[in-house]
């Protein structure tokens, strides 16, 4: 099966600073894949140039067999390529409903019944008309999937949806990701929260200093002694 995504030779740098160095790797449709690293080994970056909020230098980024490396970020997503932030910026003065509605202006068509639709999917069918101002740390993230989902990905970066949350409020989001995923989106995850990540993916790779140290499932990547050093320094 041909990749959905794919990434070749990838460099990218910030004045005399490499950040990323000819990554290497391929996505295939369906997948549940997982991007660690310690804090500073490029994972931000990668996905930046995946999603388009960054040029890079070098290489190219492939979609569906198409180079999208030139194309802006608004036309990456019209592809099919869509990415939740790490610190969700909800319109604060908007109900939970109008922040979905705003994203779905762009998709056409059903705007009302499509959100409530992905409300529903996320967990957030009660919460529809309660302002997003108000709502907890874990209604946020979900909020924030639901925003990404509005323009109908083929392909989902969730970065850092888990961050600060409790061991029960992870146990929340990643059922709505595995259904996602089982309803034919392939995810990315990026994510600080080693068992979470090493439940959801299938496979794993982890960047340092801006490349790939390994690569394999998550139980060899557990074992790995360049992970081990990464992330602990010994």
């Amino acid at each position: 099966m041909s990749a959905l995504l794919g990434i070749q030779g990838v460099c990218k740098s910030f004045g005399g600073f490499a950040a990323l160095t000819d990554v290497s790797l391929e996505i295939a449709p369906g997948e549940r894949f997982g991007l660690i690293g310690p804090n500073g080994s490029g994972k931000t970056t990668l996905i930046n140039c995946v999603s388009g909020a960054l040029r890079n230098e070098r290489g190219r980024i492939l979609f569906e067999g198409e180079d999208v490396t030139q194309l802006p970020a608004w036309k990456r997503t019209r592809c099919g390529i869509a990415r939740s932030f790490q610190v969700p910026r909800p319109f604060s003065t908007m109900t939970v409903l109008e922040n979905l509605l705003v994203p779905l202006e762009y998709v056409g068509g059903g705007r009302m019944e499509q959100a409530r639709r992905i409300l529903d999917e996320m967990g957030l069918g009660d919460k529809a008309e309660k302002l997003s101002s108000r709502l907890t740390q874990v209604e946020l993230r979900k909020l924030e999937l639901a925003r990404a989902m509005a323009s109908r990905p083929r392909l989902l970066i969730s970065d850092e949806a888990m961050a600060g949350l409790s061991p029960a409020e992870v146990d929340e989001v990643l059922p709505i990701l595995f259904r996602l995923n089982e309803n034919g989106i392939t995810i990315i995850m990026i994510e600080h929260i080693m068992h979470a990540v090493m439940r959801f993916s299938q496979r794993v790779v982890c960047l340092d200093a801006g490349q790939i140290i390994c690569e394999g499932t998550p139980e060899t990547i557990m074992q790995n002694p360049g992970v081990q050093r990464a992330y602990l320094g010994a």
